[in-house]
């Protein structure tokens, strides 16, 4: 078995799983999520850990994944997840209007983007975009999909970019 999946994920206080055959629902203070278990892993909980095992031999790298994805789940009914992005470019804003993001990325037009449900987006400044929500996937999906509106181009920087990306940038074509 891999070495993730064989580590337990550590339930903290505040949070209650249930293990119903193979569907899998937890609660937490930022809220409810469920999630259904792979048919070649089993899932048994006691005390305040869950361990993934292994029911078949033929399928052992589902066993970790099946791990992350618990130990996701768990994480974001505690706490949540959130992305940060940053609009680098002249003109270049955002703002946020009840389930409307609001772009303006130097085209002809101003983008709206629709927020979906169990995502927050929020807009501290008209250059910083935080995206939060209890599920990871769907976070990084919204995320991935705001910042491909303008990703950011390597000779000056511009674009949507992660608040934690390096843009490496490139040397002007010389004559």
């Amino acid at each position: 078995m891999s070495r993730i999946a064989r580590q337990p994920v550590e339930i903290p206080s505040g949070v209650d799983v249930e293990l119903n055959g193979c569907h899998l629902v937890a609660k937490g203070p930022v809220g409810e999520m469920a999630m259904d278990i792979h048919r070649d892993v089993s899932v048994e909980q006691k005390d305040n850990q869950v361990r993934v095992l292994l029911n078949r031999t033929g399928n052992i790298a589902m066993a970790g994944t099946m791990r992350a994805l618990i130990q996701n789940l768990v994480t974001g009914v505690n706490k949540g997840f959130e992305r940060r992005l940053e609009l680098v470019g002249v003109g270049y804003r955002a703002q946020s209007k009840g389930r409307v993001l609001k772009l303006t990325l130097g085209f002809s037009h101003a983008i709206n983007y629709p927020v979906p449900e169990g995502i927050t987006v929020e807009t501290p400044s008209q250059t910083e975009v935080v995206i939060k929500g209890i599920d990871k996937q769907k976070v990084g999906q919204v995320a991935a999909e705001i910042r491909a509106f303008r990703p950011p181009e390597p000779y000056k920087g511009k674009g949507v970019r992660y608040a934690d990306e390096r843009v490496i940038r490139k040397e002007a074509k010389k004559k």
